[in-house]
């Protein structure tokens, strides 16, 4: 097979330069952060504080939603029934 880049390759073709918009740009985000590093969380560690947030959360709503069919089944059987018919009906549309 052939190369597909046919021309010639001078030393003035490759650029580098230290000075670039790139170059500094790249030392200013690493400045950043350096600079803070005491205050970011690794994701990792956010992630599952977050998640352990939720799973509390959830453990909460379903405990009060236990609790409340507990108190009245009778009410939580027709809301439901009543959701039911509902989906239902969007469903067979």
């Amino acid at each position: 097979m052939t190369d597909p880049y046919a021309g010639q390759t001078f030393a003035d073709d490759i650029e580098d330069n230290a000075d670039s918009a790139s170059a500094r740009l790249d030392r200013e985000a690493d400045a950043i952060l350096r600079e803070g590093e005491g205050h970011a969380r690794p994701l990792r560690r956010a992630v599952r504080e977050d998640a352990g947030r939720v799973r509390d959360w959830g453990q909460a709503r379903a405990a009060r939603l236990r609790g409340s069919v507990e108190d009245e089944p009778v009410k939580a059987t027709l809301y439901a029934l009543a959701l039911g018919v509902v989906i239902g009906l969007l469903i067979s549309r």
